[in-house]
């Protein structure tokens, strides 16, 4: 199966989901129009290593977040729909990405990405196991401190498998990192 190189930057649940109707592709969800530095910091290990595409809603937060990353991280790509393409169907609610046909969302990403085939997931919830990630008494104080270590950020043991592959983290470096905590954890 081929999937989009690039991480789609978004600002909700509800985008990602949109978007995968349309497109095989990772998504990174800024959760609104909320941006941390440390969502910066990870953002531009995304784009040094996958490339970014912003894709944020055509409302005043969407454009405000644009503008936040763009400042913050040079070089990321653009996709944008017209307001009138993301008007939902209800007469309540907000304009958003989350409104938008797959076929509109298929063509704003159509000269913005490259396709590849879907690399195998290094890491998997097995793998969080075996590492004591998950399903040990330490395991949530393990896995805040090997998203501090690579940079990639806190998440439950499906989550922090998820992030460790889109962030194309390599087996040495998870390895190098699972041997500083384990060091920590005897001091």
């Amino acid at each position: 199966m081929t999937k989009i190189k690039e991480v789609i930057v978004v600002e909700g649940k509800d985008d990602t989901k949109q978007i995968h109707k349309a497109v095989a592709a990772d998504t990174y969800e800024t959760n609104g129009s909320a941006l941390s530095a440390s969502d910066l910091e990870r953002l531009k290990k995304l784009q040094k290593t996958r490339g970014l595409i912003v894709f944020t809603d055509p409302d005043f937060n969407g454009e405000r977040l644009r503008k936040m990353i763009s400042a913050a991280v040079p070089g990321v790509k653009h996709a944008f729909i017209r307001r009138d393409q993301g008007v939902p169907d209800v007469a309540h609610g907000s304009l958003g990405v989350e409104h938008a046909a797959p076929e509109v969302i298929k063509a704003a990403l159509a000269h913005l990405y490259t396709q590849e085939e879907e690399p195998t997931a290094t890491f998997t919830v097995q793998s969080m196991q075996a590492a004591g990630l998950t399903g040990n008494p330490h395991a949530r104080q393990r896995r805040e401190r090997l998203g501090q270590l690579l940079g990639i950020g806190y998440g439950n043991g499906k989550q922090l498998a998820h992030r460790l592959n889109m962030f194309q983290i390599s087996p040495a470096q998870f390895e190098e990192a699972m041997t500083q905590i384990k060091q920590e954890e005897n001091e």
